[in-house]
Order: structure tokens, then sequence, then C-alpha cells
């Protein structure tokens, strides 16, 4: 996993009057290293529609489209995989339940992310970073010394690590330097944006280049989870 994990969050578009399908086709051309439809807010049969609707062009894009939250939504749809938090269904549940997906797990400090690391997600976001722009309730930011810990410890377990919260062009640099990959939402659509400036922010967000020295193997659970 490489570059931009591109979120589309219905909350944020519904505020812009924008379409998540076609939002997404503006995401897409980029190539990021995985789409995620996050839709806290949306009923169950309307997410599963959006989903089913979002795996062809994932597929013909050749990117992995994730849900946040529900394993069951992902399975039903055929999604690559699962995003889940610290408060959704515990990692070896989803994973016993839906074998065949992919899982990322969400963490927010040192001590999640030693436990998560023991469980052996398909990757591991941190953060916030920086300050959320998007979050109602975002945790203290973790900042680029709290980034590098953690990245020092996902590389140690072969694990691909994401970087969340505040992350925007400026400050990719800085960002892409730790993590494999780096979650995006306000940057990518920030205010005033059209879906043709949300392109080339995409491809601008996902052509960073980390530091040698921050690249993860491509032995381990990056090569066999086949993101």
């Amino acid at each position: 996993m490489k570059g931009l994990y591109a979120i589309v969050d219905t909350k944020l578009l519904a505020k812009r009057g924008t379409d998540p399908i076609e939002y997404a086709r503006a995401v897409l051309p980029a190539r990021p290293a995985a789409l995620q439809l996050r839709a806290k807010d949306v009923p169950a049969r309307a997410i599963l529609g959006l989903l089913r609707a979002l795996g062809p062009i994932c597929r013909q894009a050749r990117v992995p489209l994730f849900v946040n939250d529900r394993a069951d939504l992902a399975a039903l749809a055929g999604c690559e995989g699962v995003h889940i938090g610290q408060a959704d269904l515990p990692y070896d549940l989803v994973h016993r339940i839906a074998p065949q997906l992919l899982v990322g797990l969400s963490t927010y400090g040192a001590e999640q992310l030693d436990r998560a690391i023991a469980t052996r997600p398909s990757y591991l976001t941190y953060g916030p970073v920086f300050a959320s722009t998007t979050k109602s309730s975002p945790e203290p930011p973790v900042g680029l010394e709290g980034l590098a810990l953690a990245a020092t410890k996902a590389r140690a377990a072969g694990i691909p690590l994401v970087a969340t919260g505040g992350i925007t062009l400026e400050r990719l640099d800085e960002v892409a330097a730790l993590a494999d990959a780096w979650a995006v939402i306000g940057d990518l659509y920030p205010e005033g944006a059209t879906l043709g400036d949300v392109r080339a922010r995409a491809v601008a967000l996902q052509h960073a280049t980390p530091a040698p020295a921050a690249v993860m193997s491509t032995t381990g659970t990056e090569r066999r989870e086949g993101i």
C-alpha cells in the first residue's frame, strides 16, 4: 500500500452537493492506494447501493475498495476490505466472519498500536498526525514524532502504516517520509474546489515520494495482501 488512501466521505460530499460516485470518478484516475467509502450517517441499504456502484469503477481502475465499519456490507458488495475502529467489532471476529476481506484498523496511541500490531491486520492507521478538520471529536494529535515511532514499530512488524489526520499537500512530504500511505478527506476536496480540482489534487497527493529509509519491505504483509 503506497500513496493516497482516498476517503469518500458522504457527510462532506452532502455539504458540497456532490454525488459520491462522481466524486470517486474524479479521484480514481490518480490510481490511489485505496478508496474508502465513509458513510457514518447513511442507512445500510443506501451504503450497500453505493458500494455496488463503486465496485465496478474501482475494479476498472485497479484500486481496492474499502468501507468504514461495516464488514457485513463489505462482504455483501464484494469489496476488497473493511476498515474498523476501536469501537467496532474486534479484528479477530471480523476476520472470522469474513476471512476473504482485508481488514484495516485505526489506532490513536502507542498502547492501541501495540495491541493492533499483535493482531496482524492488513494495515494500520495512526493519528491524527495533525489536528483534524473533518471529525467532530478527534483524538489529540500525535505529531510527526509520534508518527515516526509508529512507523518504526509497524515497519518492524511488516504491516503497512497509513497516516491520518489533518494531512495536506503542504505537509505531505513530511508525512510521506514516515508512512506508507496517507488518508485524506478535507484537503482532497477543499471548499470551493471543483471535481477537476479534486482530480488534480488526487494526482498530487498520490505521487509524493517517501524517503528511502521509511519505505516498508514488500516481502511481508503488503505483498501478501495484494495491495
